[in-house]
């Protein structure tokens, strides 16, 4: 092996091991300072490094034993200076799994209920752009905000999007790449853009395909 190599498979592993050190250090646990700026940071709760995106963290409800994985964005309003109309605003409750790069992108109220956990990359939001006036460009209309709500115990797919006023019921099931806007029951499955029931359980009969009736 010539040095040159040896030199550079040598180098690779420092900064490997760095980074790894680098990002154990930069995970955020409840006993940090910097945990003391939320609304609540739970026990046994972590913020894994490298992390995303933060601001107005006192508006940021992170419950016990929640897991945010590296590179998730999570905020409140569109500034950290904003001044919030009530906190928190972004709820995030028990033994949840939120997966890396995803945003929840809060401004009015997104609340998760306990032990939801999410693939990577999903996107969760209470403000949507409208586009009521044809003369004035999108991006710089009114925005209008609807709460949202996701039952405990669901599963949100990798590259989910949840738009503003969708609330869904416990343990369901969201299939990857799933558009999600309107109110579901419980103990259904979505798919699609946009997203609809795909099956739904009855205690009488199963699992059974479509939507109840």
């Amino acid at each position: 092996m010539n040095l040159r190599l040896r030199y550079r498979r040598r180098l690779g592993e420092w900064i490997r091991a760095a980074r790894r050190y680098a990002n154990e250090v930069a995970t955020v646990a409840p006993h940090d300072d910097y945990a003391k700026k939320f609304f609540y940071f739970g026990v046994g709760a972590g913020l894994i490094g490298p992390q995303g995106i933060i601001y107005n963290e006192r508006y940021l409800s992170i419950g016990d034993h929640t897991l945010v994985g590296p590179q998730v964005c999570l905020t409140a309003g569109i500034s950290a200076e904003q001044e919030m109309l009530h906190s928190p605003v972004v709820r995030i409750g028990k033994k949840c799994i939120i997966g890396r790069g995803s945003h929840i992108i809060g401004h009015w109220s997104i609340s998760l209920g306990d032990e939801i956990q999410t693939g990577p990359y999903v996107y969760i939001t209470d403000q949507n752009h409208t586009y009521l006036d044809p003369d004035v460009p999108v991006g710089w209309q009114t925005p209008e905000e609807s709460a949202v709500s996701i039952g405990s115990g669901s599963w949100l797919g990798t590259h989910v999007v949840i738009l503003p006023g969708t609330h869904l019921g416990r343990n369901t099931t969201v299939a990857a790449g799933a558009v999600v806007r309107g109110t579901f029951p419980d103990h259904v499955v979505l798919g699609g853009v946009p997203a609809r029931v795909l099956r739904h359980y009855s205690p009488e009969t199963g699992w059974q395909p479509g939507a109840p009736t």
